[in-house]
């Protein structure tokens, strides 16, 4: 009987429709303990059948679509999701990340009107081939975060400049000097010399006299191999190799002040500078410079004011004003009136964010022009961007949509190959 029964089956469309909803709210052994307080009794295995045979639900055609890549795998390749950005559901996934399997997709579905993207060229390529009629949105996330980049590289250009604004302490009249470096160590002493002199007069004396050298060691208590070194040795000055001698300058003394200066800009890895200084005509070995750095560690050093990171001086400037604290708005200041390149620097970015902010996209082609005037390479490379993807960085849809949800589905797909990697991984070693 049509809408009532069907051939074969056990249950009527009515139980089957509701049996169909709990699989669907719960899931399998949820639904089935639910479905036994019903008084129905069902596994979880017929719940899975049932819902396998249920039809496709008709998804209507998207009118906004956001495009985002995603990783198959860490190194292995990269996909492109599609996501309804109205409704935040998942459309479809393609293979690759090519502008034409993109350009394909929309074709086929004419009925798309926004496209949100991430400024990618291979997104805007695929967008303007398959789907012209549409406007293609770019994300303000995407905007503020390339700003961030050309700002602290145009920070960072200012490096040792930011160093400079640090005073050097200055030492107090009444405050003693520090202690001299010691110039001699115990194997560059003359006590050691002396000492080394006599054992050499003494054992060429009684060679001399006839004795042999094992009677020399048994009269001076020494064994036939320490016997042996000051008899081969024609003058003392012979067995002085392998020390430092006291007349001598040490193999690292002139290139102190390098591995000091580059100890200053933060460079501590001994190796790292061994390598360094190689190319300087460097003989030493890696020992001596790790010493060196190591009697600089563990020697006390007076407390000084450290610059400011260019990181931290980026953060002041992509900042609001008004949520900086007062020493900090200090700090920004002072390193502002020092270098007017980075005044001018803050300028064109308070202007783009609030650009972005209150959303005036209509002002955003006057900043290419305006940072162009100035001598700020990085920003140059950020207008010359925004001038490439006007129109999608102009684009304003209504109502705003964001690609953000995009972001979400692409790092669920990257989690959930991760487990699935973990479980075939954990299976294959057992």
């Amino acid at each position: 009987m049509p809408g009532l029964t069907r051939r074969h089956s056990r249950w009527t469309e009515r139980l089957r429709s509701t049996l169909a909803a709990v699989g669907l709210a719960l899931a399998a052994r949820a639904g089935t303990r639910m479905a036994r307080d019903f008084g129905v009794s069902i596994s979880r295995s017929a719940l899975l059948r049932l819902l396998g045979a249920l039809p496709e639900p008709e998804v209507p055609a998207p009118r906004a679509v956001g495009v985002d890549e995603y990783a198959t795998g860490k190194g292995r390749g990269y996909g492109t999701v599609l996501v309804d950005v109205e409704t935040r559901r998942p459309v479809d996934l393609l293979p690759d990340q090519e502008a034409s399997s993109l350009a394909v997709w929309l074709a086929k579905r004419p009925g798309i009107e926004i496209v949100c993207q991430d400024r990618a060229p291979f997104f805007a390529e695929g967008a303007t081939a398959g789907a012209p009629q549409a406007t293609q949105a770019a994300d303000r996330w995407h905007l503020w975060h390339n700003l961030g980049e050309a700002a602290e590289r145009s920070v960072a250009r200012h490096r040792q400049c930011l160093r400079v604004l640090v005073p050097d302490p200055e030492r107090k009249a009444d405050e003693p000097a520090p202690p001299e470096e010691k110039t001699d160590s115990p194997w560059r002493s003359e006590r050691f010399a002396n000492r080394v002199r006599a054992r050499h007069a003494t054992v060429h004396t009684l060679l001399e006299a006839g004795h042999s050298r094992r009677s020399t060691g048994r009269q001076l208590s020494m064994t036939h191999r320490t016997v042996k070194s000051p008899a081969d040795a024609a003058k003392p000055e012979d067995l002085f190799r392998g020390q430092w001698q006291h007349n001598k300058t040490p193999v690292l003394v002139e290139y102190k002040p390098y591995l000091d200066e580059r100890w200053d800009e933060g460079c501590t890895n001994a190796w790292k500078l061994g390598e360094e200084i190689v190319p300087l005509s460097h003989r030493g070995s890696y020992d001596r410079v790790s010493a060196y750095l190591r009697e600089k560690r563990t020697s006390p050093r007076p407390v000084t004011a450290q610059p400011p990171a260019p990181r931290v001086v980026t953060k002041w400037i992509l900042s609001r004003p008004e949520t900086l604290t007062q020493i900090d708005q200090l700090r920004l200041k002072t390193v502002l009136a020092n270098r007017p390149e980075l005044d001018t620097l803050t300028g064109h970015i308070r202007f783009f964010a609030q650009t972005l902010t209150e959303r005036h996209s209509e002002r955003l082609p006057q900043c290419p022009d305006t940072v162009r005037q100035d001598d700020l390479p990085s920003l140059h490379t950020l207008a010359a961007g925004i001038d490439r993807d006007r129109d999608t960085v102009i684009a304003r849809p209504t109502p705003p949509f964001s690609p953000g949800v995009v972001k979400g589905h692409a790092n669920r797909i990257i989690l959930s190959n991760q487990r699935c990697q973990a479980v075939c991984l954990c299976i294959t070693s057992r």
